[in-house]
């Protein structure tokens, strides 16, 4: 049996290649993605009680009132991303370090920052058990980014902002990549993809999503 209780010879290689199937349904294409989604193995990154459901396409709860991001929304969102294999990019909003971990087969290093330590412990024991030595991982205010890693190829924000940081343009390359979901919460939020220009940046905006609110600073004792 695997971690989580998914049968690696049964039901757990169903789940994924039902799940890979789904996401080229929905419109996913390129076959690097698809192959990180593939090979992460997803039900080490939920809680125990949803180890059962961890390929089904959709949000789970995680520690300190967050989530897991739905596997298309993962998928997506890496896709515009466009990584390249020697990209340095920047998560912020580690989580459950699921993200992180399908981005670091795709990249030369992820650095991703986490306000909760409870949170980016557990994130870290996971990336120590799966191997992954490529994570390079924080306790911080995510809105401020990584100055001192800066700048980055790619930065990706998975937590939604009420407008675009402009901490965390000025640490994107010029040519950079920032894919974020813009939004107020309970309001109409969309991800967006931002290209950094020599002055400021382009702006295109994808799909309508629901994240959980970026909030500054670290969390306090959690």
């Amino acid at each position: 049996m695997a971690a989580g209780g998914l049968d690696e010879d049964g039901e757990g290689r169903v789940a994924v290649a039902r799940l890979i199937l789904g996401l080229r349904s929905q419109g996913i294409r390129d076959p690097r993605v698809l192959k990180a989604i593939e090979t992460v193995p997803r039900e080490l990154f939920v809680e125990a009680a949803y180890a059962d459901i961890a390929y089904a396409d959709r949000s789970l709860p995680i520690d300190c009132g967050q989530t897991i991001s739905q596997p298309f929304i993962v998928a997506y969102m890496t896709e515009k991303l466009s990584v390249g294999d020697r990209d340095k990019v920047l998560e912020v909003g580690t989580g459950s370090g699921y993200q992180a971990a399908v981005l670091a087969r795709l990249c030369r290093r992820v650095y991703t920052i986490e306000r909760y330590s409870t949170l980016l412990r557990q994130a870290e024991q996971r990336f120590k058990a799966l191997g992954i030595a490529n994570i390079t991982a924080m306790l911080g205010d995510g809105m401020k980014g990584w100055p001192q890693q800066a700048p980055f190829d790619r930065i990706i924000v998975t937590a939604a902002a009420e407008r675009v940081p402009q901490a965390l343009v000025e640490q994107l390359k010029v040519g950079g990549i920032m894919v974020l979901p813009v939004g107020p919460v309970g309001g109409a939020q969309h991800l967006h993809r931002l290209v950094r220009t020599d002055e400021s940046y382009e702006d295109e905006e994808l799909i309508p999503v629901r994240f959980v609110p970026l909030v500054p600073g670290k969390a306090e004792a959690i």
